[in-house]
């Protein structure tokens, strides 16, 4: 499929309010530094209403309050309403799928998303993102399936959509050959997936835990046609509607390759990487976002392109302090090159 300017010209453009500044900065202030650079739509981040709630009454809110939550959730609908944003999409859910049937976290997980469903109903979104999970419990196919299957049950009398998400450092499924085979399975019309550059390049070509940044067990020429493989598949395999959402970041390569083991939380070094090391496209980083993005449009799909970064610097500590509106006028610029870079 040839990308001219013309058939991406439409392509509508999003911003997580989870990638300016952090969760203590105020929600108001990241969606009018969103709206000017010029973003139609949000994915809002539960930990920014959360505090966004937490300001509002004047103590530390429980992510399970959904009553005041949901209170919350109309007021950032009307600030949306007012600046022309539209809340796309309500994330992260993590850790929803794969736990043994009647324990304690399956029960909690549910109780969960039925909260998270009634906020999305304050706010006015028809979307939940669902990360593939990161337990160290093993997760069988079959019973993430089962999991999602009633999920997307629980969403469907809403109109909810689920955007199923491929984490690079997720158990059970970590590229987007996973996910797409899971929500084949799942094979409900409110279920597709919600892809990402970093999760995608992350996963298939990069490894933040050598040397060169790349995975290292193949030479490099093999590593570069086994990837464009895997996105000309990509490209001939999913079907254009059922690719929800696109999120778009690069990723810096690390000053020293990062430990391969978990961290004391359990955390993966991918997840590590993801958590601050996720500038915009062209400001440093190193991935092939541009082939990504190529290949996600040549499916067919121009939906919501978002970025979704998460950018302490090239050291990884420098989150938070940024000029906020100066920050999301210079994502737009990436976008807008990015647009540039991918037309054939």
């Amino acid at each position: 499929m040839s990308l001219l300017k013309d058939s991406l010209s439409s392509i509508p453009t999003c911003y997580a309010t989870v990638s300016v500044g952090t969760p203590k900065h105020n929600l108001e202030d990241k969606l009018k530094a969103i709206a000017t650079a010029g973003f139609q739509g949000i994915e809002l981040g539960f930990l920014d209403l959360l505090s966004f709630a937490s300001k509002n009454l004047g103590r530390e809110m429980g992510p399970q309050e959904f009553d005041v939550l949901c209170k919350a959730g109309l007021e950032v609908k009307r600030m949306c309403k007012e600046l022309g944003l539209k809340i796309v999409m309500l994330q992260p859910f993590a850790n929803f799928e794969g736990w043994k049937p009647q324990s304690e976290e399956r029960k909690e997980a549910f109780k969960l998303a039925k909260g998270w469903i009634r906020i999305m109903e304050a706010v006015g979104t028809d979307m939940l993102q669902v990360g593939s999970t990161d337990s160290p419990i093993p997760t069988a196919r079959d019973v993430a399936v089962s999991d999602l299957k009633e999920l997307a049950d629980l969403l469907a009398p809403h109109n909810f959509r689920l955007a199923y998400e491929n984490w690079c450092w997720s158990t059970h499924a970590p590229d987007w050959k996973d996910v797409w085979d899971i929500v084949k399975k799942v094979d409900r019309p409110n279920v597709g997936l919600c892809l990402d550059t970093f999760q995608t390049a992350g996963g298939e070509w990069a490894d933040p835990t050598t040397r060169s940044g790349l995975l290292e067990h193949e030479s490099r020429a093999d590593l570069k046609k086994k990837f464009h493989e895997s996105l000309k598949s990509l490209a001939a395999t999913i079907p254009a509607e059922k690719i929800y959402i696109l999120q778009i970041s690069d990723a810096y390569k690390p000053k020293k390759p990062l430990d391969p083991s978990p961290d004391e939380s359990g955390l993966r070094p991918r997840g590590r990487w993801s958590s601050s090391l996720r500038p915009v496209p062209f400001d440093g980083g190193y991935l092939p976002v541009i082939d990504v993005v190529k290949a996600v449009l040549e499916t067919g799909f121009r939906g919501w392109f978002s970025m979704e970064v998460f950018d302490g610097g090239p050291d990884g500590q420098d989150q938070g302090w940024k000029d906020m509106p100066a920050y999301t006028k210079k994502a737009m610029k990436s976008h807008e090159r990015l647009l540039q870079e991918v037309k054939t």
